[in-house]
């Protein structure tokens, strides 16, 4: 073999190395990607409180705050089809459970409607829409939590990355 017929094929091996290195590159997530995941949501005693498994794939946008900060954070660095089993304290979820968002209300503040434990109550609070549940009832008041029913709790997500979709990265 000629010295040019050997530079040219290191110069080729070197090209193809570097086109293999950009697309392994290409498919790690970073800030400002959209991605497809599959996910399933469990508490720490396995009970699940989310998932779409067998369903439509989950989209966000990686960095955008469209998510709870430990998934958004969680999926940074990982590989496209890659698997992961997340770990996510409260202060990374949905925080800590705010005593101020459960609230003592008179049964006459919810109209005509019969109030049981469990039912779904929503209201403006300090001009923010909430959701909450009503926890007990006495024959005079209602106790209802506004708090997310994930606030205060460790979440743990298995996620698996199904597509990633390159945006403009920040970072």
């Amino acid at each position: 073999m000629t010295y040019v017929a050997i530079a040219a094929a290191v110069a080729v091996i070197a090209l193809i190395g570097i086109g293999y290195m950009y697309l392994a590159t290409a498919q790690v997530v970073k800030p400002g990607d959209t991605i497809d995941i599959q996910y399933t949501g469990t508490l720490t005693n396995g009970t699940i409180f989310s998932s779409n498994v067998g369903q439509q794939p989950f989209q966000f946008t990686v960095g955008a705050g469209q998510v709870i900060p430990g998934l958004d954070s969680g999926v940074l660095g990982m590989k496209l089809k890659q698997a992961k089993t997340l770990v996510i304290p409260y202060n990374e979820a949905y925080g800590p459970v705010n005593p101020s968002l459960v609230v003592s209300a008179p049964l006459k503040a919810f109209g005509n409607q019969t109030v049981k434990i469990g039912m779904d109550v929503s209201t403006i609070m300090n001009g923010q829409q909430l959701s909450g549940i009503v926890t007990s009832v006495n024959t005079t008041n209602a106790t209802v939590n506004f708090n997310s029913p994930l606030a205060g709790k460790t979440l743990i997500f298995n996620v698996t990355i199904l597509s990633i979709h390159p945006g403009n990265s920040t970072a």
